[in-house]
This record gives C-alpha cells, sequence and structure tokens, in this order.
C-alpha cells in the first residue's frame, strides 16, 4: 500500500496518477479538510470533493474544481435574492453539499460519507479525510484574522499572509482509514503530493500524532515540490512561503519536510539550486501535469524513486 497526502488540485491530479498505477488496494488518499467550512447551511469539503471528481473522472478540468458540465441556477436565483455568492456552488455540486450535511447532522462521520459518495461516483480507490474531527486553517493577515475560504476565495489571497494556523488539529485524532493505513504492514511508501505546504500538507501533519508517526516511519517517504522556478504551477503557494520568510524555492520546500521525507522530487531548472537538508536526496523529473499521461508518468517515478530508497534501507 502506498498513503497519499494530498490536497487541492496539484494533489488531485498526482493522486489521479497514483490510482492509473496502482490497484485499489494498493492505494490509499488522505485529504486535507483544514478548508472545510460551513457555506448557506452546507457542511463544503473542497479538497476531498476535487480529489474526488477527479478520480471518479467528473472534474471540471478548466477550472480544476467543482463538476464538470456545471450549471449554475442556484447561484442565479440565490443573487436575485441578495443571498451571498462569493462562494460558487454548481447545481450538482450542490447535491453533494446538501447530501453529505444530512448525513453528518444525523451523526455520520465523514471518513463513512466520504468513502459512500466516492463509490457512488466509480472511484474505486480508498479516499478518506484526515479526521474525522473538525479542523479549520484560520490565515493570520495583516489586515487581520480570516478564516481560510474568506483569505483563499472571498479575498481572493491579496492580503499578506503572516502566520497559519490550525485550530483543532491537536485535539484530533487520524480518521479510521487513515489510522488503520498508517499502522498496516503492507504499507510500502509514503507519497505527499505537490500541493501548497502551508495550506494543504501542514493541517494534515497538524492533527496530533501524525508529525511525529511520519518522522518514527520504517517506511520510505517522498514528496513532489509544489514550485517550478520559484513560482506555483497553480495557486499562492509561493506568495505565501514568501510572504512567512520561508522563501518561494525547492529548498525552502526542502527544509520544510526535513526530517520527514527521505527524498524529493523537483524540476530539472530547479535541481542546481536546491539545497536539501542531510540525508534527503533530490531527483529531478518534469513536475508539471498536462494531462493524464503526465499525471501516470509522474505517478511513476514517485512509486520507482520509493522503490530505491527501500532498497538502500
Amino acid at each position: 500500500m502506498i498513503l497519499t497526502f494530498a490536497g487541492g488540485v496539484g494533489g488531485a491530479k498526482l493522486a489521479h496518477g497514483l490510482s492509473l498505477c496502482l490497484a485499489p488496494a494498493e492505494l490509499m488518499i488522505a485529504v486535507n479538510t483544514g478548508d472545510d467550512f460551513e457555506h448557506l447551511g452546507l457542511h463544503v469539503s473542497p479538497d476531498i470533493d476535487t480529489v474526488m471528481y477527479t478520480l471518479g473522472g467528473c472534474a471540471d478540468r478548466e477550472r480544476g474544481w467543482g463538476r464538470s458540465g456545471e450549471t449554475w441556477n442556484f447561484m442565479e436565483a440565490l443573487e436575485r435574492l441578495g443571498g451571498e455568492t462569493w462562494f460558487k456552488l454548481g447545481d450538482r455540486d450542490i447535491a453533494t453539499h446538501v447530501e453529505r450535511t444530512r448525513r453528518l447532522r444525523n451523526g455520520e462521520m465523514l471518513s463513512a460519507v466520504t468513502a459512500d459518495f466516492a463509490e457512488k461516483l466509480g472511484v474505486r480507490h480508498a479516499i478518506a479525510p484526515m479526521s474525522d474531527a473538525p479542523v479549520r486553517t484560520r490565515v493570520h493577515t495583516d489586515e487581520g484574522d480570516l478564516d481560510f475560504q474568506d483569505y483563499f476565495v472571498r479575498r481572493a489571497c491579496k492580503p499578506r499572509v503572516r502566520a497559519v494556523e490550525y485550530f483543532g488539529a491537536r485535539d484530533a485524532a487520524p480518521a479510521g482509514p487513515l489510522n488503520r493505513a498508517m499502522s498496516s504492514p503492507d504499507l510500502r511508501g509514503i507519497v505527499i503530493c505537490p500541493s501548497n505546504p502551508l495550506l494543504s500538507i501542514a493541517p494534515i501533519l497538524a492533527v496530533a500524532g501524525l508529525r511525529d508517526w511520519l518522522s518514527r516511519r520504517k517506511v520510505p517517504a517522498i514528496a513532489v515540490s509544489p514550485l517550478i522556478n520559484g513560482a506555483a504551477i497553480k495557486g499562492p503557494a509561493a506568495k505565501i512561503l514568501r510572504e512567512t520568510g520561508m522563501g518561494a524555492n525547492c529548498s525552502s520546500i526542502a527544509q520544510f519536510y526535513c526530517g520527514l521525507i527521505d527524498g524529493l522530487i523537483v524540476d530539472p531548472g530547479d535541481v542546481a539550486g536546491t539545497r536539501p537538508p542531510e540525508g534527503m536526496q533530490i531527483l529531478s523529473a518534469d513536475i508539471l501535469m498536462r494531462d493524464d499521461a503526465d499525471r501516470k508518468r509522474l505517478a511513476q517515478v514517485a512509486l520507482d524513486f520509493i522503490s530505491r530508497l527501500k532498497s538502500r534501507r
């Protein structure tokens, strides 16, 4: 089994690539839920849905979020009534949120609801939230403290970021499916997808016990850089890394994962400038995923990297 940590569009793309290389029993995808929030009375799980729709073949590839073939009648009607329309919910997407909210209010766990939704969408590989307990990302900016979606969507990532906090993480345990994967004797490696380090991966690592487990694990762990030549492939990762003083380069990404991974995959143009911590190996590969073939190619590069690192242990 390969355990994957993912969040957002980049994470969903590589998770999809891994699903093209591995049998269902060989892959567990643990997804960030720090972005989850309640909107219009509905529980919205943006990263879970992005991963789920991507593996289910129904994601909107142009926007990078939501469902393909979407219509917007609900949002148009809501706007006419003066409702909040800053966070776009397509008509098909709303069905996911309505049913998720109903089931959560009836006492079901998010992990159980996610597994059932994924199965109904034709996803054969396991997808699970990082935790069934609520963890919420809060962004501290020069314009005040903002809930994640206020910063990310309503304010379009414009305020300058000073720090990022993950409320509830210390009291949150890994979700059952993730916990079982962590303790599985069949676990042979961990892949951290090219997701935003501070907004998508750090909330997962903040879940109680997870960072410590990752630092002590017995199998190889690797990450894929979300940057190419100092720029994010998608989203505000480079901006936030600069604003928080980490630096928007692959050396900063390597330092962020210091003690947690054995290897980092970076784009060929970034190899010369990457200074990894002692003991971390750097692998050069084209990390831009333009289509399904690229997703599968990069996934295979990651799996081969894990195999080589395992043989040296």
